[in-house]
């Protein structure tokens, strides 16, 4: 899942994976904010920094994908060309997913605080104000999170994986 923050990237995420281990799936989710305090700690915004970030990430799906997992990549991964790499290392079942919503409404929401930090200047590097976001040009889904709720957007990913996820179900 690609999108500006604040767009419910991760909020999707976790209510996917929910929905996921309920229908009996092995599902993991990759969130952008929490490999930044781990796995990518140390890596900052420069265009080298991010791809690596990205690199790193789906390096670790690819690990998952291959145990058997679905693996929900929750980053705003801002460059096409990054997201291209995620796609290469990952391989045949890699789906981007535009998570879409208005900067305005992500500003809006601004769960963390971060957009305000950008603007006073206390955070520079920012995706979407202070450096740039390529939006996916022919994305496997766009869910807008803007004119959908989290159910109805949850429906509509659980519908495309229905379609194009090979059977990954364990018996309890």
């Amino acid at each position: 899942m690609t999108g500006l923050s604040g767009a419910g990237k991760s909020t999707l995420a976790n209510a996917l994976k929910e929905q996921l281990e309920a229908d009996r799936y092995l599902v993991t989710v990759l969130d952008g904010d929490i490999l930044r305090t781990g796995l990518n700690t140390g890596l900052g915004f420069s265009d080298s920094d991010r791809r690596e970030n990205i690199r790193r990430a789906a390096e670790v799906a690819a690990m998952f994908k291959r145990a058997g997992f679905i693996v929900i990549a929750a980053l705003i991964s801002p460059a096409a060309e990054h997201r291209a790499l995620a796609r290469k290392i990952i391989g045949n079942q890699f789906f981007e997913i535009h998570v879409d919503s208005s900067l305005e409404v992500c500003e809006s929401r601004d769960p963390k605080g971060l957009y305000a930090k950008a603007r006073s200047g206390k955070l520079s590097q920012f995706t979407g104000l202070s450096s740039p976001y390529e939006p996916p040009i022919s994305p496997d889904l766009v869910v807008d999170t803007s004119r959908s709720t989290i159910a109805g957007s949850v429906a509509k990913l659980v519908g495309f994986i229905g379609t194009h996820i090979e059977e990954r179900r364990f018996e309890r």
